[in-house]
């Protein structure tokens, strides 16, 4: 399964941490709310597990699979478990982030 990134959708709703929560949830992930200050970075990593990242408010710079994507409110990135990548803040404002994860699907 490739990285991929998809925009929320007004149909599911208003975006808010509350629709964002709930349309996660309902497709098996568990999810966990961050605040990432600006200057934040984090290394090439990896997870055992298949990911989302969402972006409530702020920008997040993702770079996967030789790819680079910048998040703005409403984007949602799937990351697939065991891809190397690393993120960062981009700009001034602080990211308000749904990280949610899940089992990987046999």
């Amino acid at each position: 399964m490739p990285v991929r990134v998809q925009q929320w959708d007004p149909a599911w709703g208003a975006l808010n941490e509350k629709n964002m929560r709930r349309w996660l949830e309902r497709q098996g992930y568990a999810v966990s709310r961050y605040v990432y200050p600006p200057g934040t970075c984090f290394s090439d990593h990896t997870h055992e597990v298949d990911k989302k990242d969402t972006v409530l408010s702020g920008r997040l710079k993702i770079a996967a699979e030789g790819q680079e994507f910048v998040l703005a409110p409403g984007d949602i990135i799937e990351i697939p478990a065991h891809v190397v990548h690393n993120a960062e803040v981009v700009g001034e404002e602080a990211v308000v982030s749904l990280d949610a994860t899940r089992p990987v699907q046999s």
